[in-house]
C-alpha cells in the first residue's frame, strides 16, 4: 500500500522559522560564552558538580569583602595612628617649654598660648571623622566623641564651678595671687584630678564609649580597630592643658604656678608614655591587618582559578559556533523570503 507524503510551502515556512528561532536562541548562549569566557548556564552545564561551584564563589565572595573591609579598616587606622603621633609629638615639644617655664619669672605668660593652643588640638584630633564615622567615639561613631572646652560647655562649666568653690572667687579674680602652694596642689589632686576620671570625664567632657570597635579581618581573626577618646593619655592631656590655660596662672605666686608645672610635667611624661604604648598597639594591629589582607589576596587566586576551571569554555569554539549560527540564521531567512514569494497564482 502506497502512502503519499505532502509538501507544502508553509510547512516548510514553519519549519525554518522553528530552526531560525532555535538557531538565535544558541546564538544568545554562545555569543555570552565567546565573550565572557564561561558556561552561559553553568548550573545546566555542570549538573551535580554545581554544588562545589556555588561554595567556590561563597568562598570568593566572602573573601572579596573581608578585603574591602580590611581596606576601609586599614584607613581609618591610618588616620588614628596619625592622630596618636601627632599628639605624642605635640606632647613632647609642650613638655620642653614647660620645663624651660617653671622657672622662669614669666613662665605662665610664655607657656598660656601653647597650652591653649594645644588644648583645642587635643579635642580637634579626638573629635577627627573618617568616611563618617568619628574614629575615637569607641562604638558610639555617631556623636562627637569630645566636647569643646569653651565658655557655656559642660567642662568649661565644671572646672569654673570647682575653682570657685575650692577657693572663693573665680580664675580672673585679684585674689588668684593669695593661693598659697598647698592650697593649690590640695586642689589639683583632690578636685581636679577627679574631673578627668570617670564618672565626671564621661559626663563632662566626653561622649566616647570605652568599648572600641571590632572587625573580622579574616575567617579566623579579629581585632580591635578604633581607639577611645576614655584612653588615659588622652586625659592626661587635657588635664595638663587646662590647668596651664585656665586656672589663673599668669596671677599665682611663683611658687605656686611651679605647683601647677610640675603636676602638669607629671602629667605630660606620663601622656606621652601612654601615647607611645597606645600608637604601638594600634601599629601591631594595622600589620596584622596588611598581613590579612596578603593572604586573602592570595586565596582569592586560588579560589577564582579553581572556578575558572569549572565554569571555563573553550572561547574559540565559542566564536565558531557563534559564526556557524549566524551563517545558518542568515540562510534560513533567506529560504524563508523564498519561500514567501511562492504563490500558486503565478501559476494560473
Amino acid at each position: 500500500m502506497m502512502s503519499a507524503n505532502y509538501v507544502s510551502t508553509l510547512m516548510l515556512s514553519s519549519s525554518l522559522r522553528s530552526s531560525i528561532t532555535n538557531n538565535q536562541s544558541a546564538l544568545t548562549k554562545a555569543s555570552k560564552e565567546a565573550t565572557t569566557g564561561r558556561f552561559a548556564d553553568v548550573g545546566l552545564e555542570l549538573g551535580t558538580g554545581t554544588g562545589r561551584d556555588v561554595a567556590l564563589r561563597a568562598d570568593f565572595n566572602f573573601a572579596d569583602q573581608l578585603v574591602d573591609t580590611n581596606e576601609l579598616v586599614s584607613g581609618r587606622l591610618d588616620v588614628t595612628q596619625n592622630r596618636i603621633t601627632q599628639l605624642g609629638t605635640t606632647a613632647s615639644e609642650f613638655l620642653k617649654n614647660l620645663i624651660a617655664a617653671r622657672d622662669a619669672d614669666s613662665g605662665a605668660k610664655i607657656i598660656l598660648p601653647s597650652a591653649s593652643a594645644n588644648l583645642q588640638d587635643l579635642i580637634g584630633a579626638l573629635n577627627v571623622s573618617y568616611n563618617g564615622s568619628y574614629l575615637f567615639g569607641g562604638i558610639n561613631t555617631q556623636t562627637v566623641p569630645v566636647t569643646s572646652y569653651a565658655a557655656g560647655s559642660a567642662s568649661k562649666n565644671q572646672v569654673d564651678a570647682d575653682f570657685l568653690a575650692t577657693f572663693g572667687f573665680s580664675q580672673s579674680a585679684a585674689g588668684v595671687s593669695t593661693i598659697t602652694p598647698a592650697q593649690m596642689q590640695n586642689f589639683l589632686d583632690n578636685v581636679l584630678d577627679p574631673e578627668f576620671a570617670s564618672p565626671a570625664w564621661n559626663t563632662n567632657w566626653s561622649a566616647a564609649t570605652d568599648q572600641t570597635l571590632s572587625s573580622r579581618i579574616s575567617t579566623t581573626e579579629v581585632v580591635d580597630s578604633s581607639v577611645s577618646a576614655n584612653q588615659p593619655g588622652f586625659r592626661k592631656l587635657a588635664e595638663a592643658y587646662t590647668m596651664l590655660t585656665d586656672l589663673g596662672n599668669t596671677g599665682l605666686s611663683k611658687d605656686t604656678f611651679q605647683v601647677v608645672v610640675d603636676k602638669a610635667i607629671s602629667l605630660v611624661s606620663g601622656a606621652i608614655n601612654d601615647l607611645a604604648v597606645l600608637g604601638g598597639t594600634v601599629g601591631s594591629i594595622q600589620q596584622r591587618v596588611t598581613g590579612a589582607s596578603e593572604k586573602l589576596k592570595i586565596q582569592k587566586d586560588i579560589l577564582n582559578n579553581q572556578i575558572v576551571q569549572m565554569e571555563a569554555v573553550d572561547p574559540t569554539e565559542a566564536s565558531v559556533r557563534v559564526n556557524t549560527l549566524q551563517t545558518q540564521i542568515k540562510t534560513a531567512l533567506a529560504l524563508t523570503s523564498q519561500l514567501q514569494q511562492i504563490s500558486l497564482i503565478n501559476y494560473l
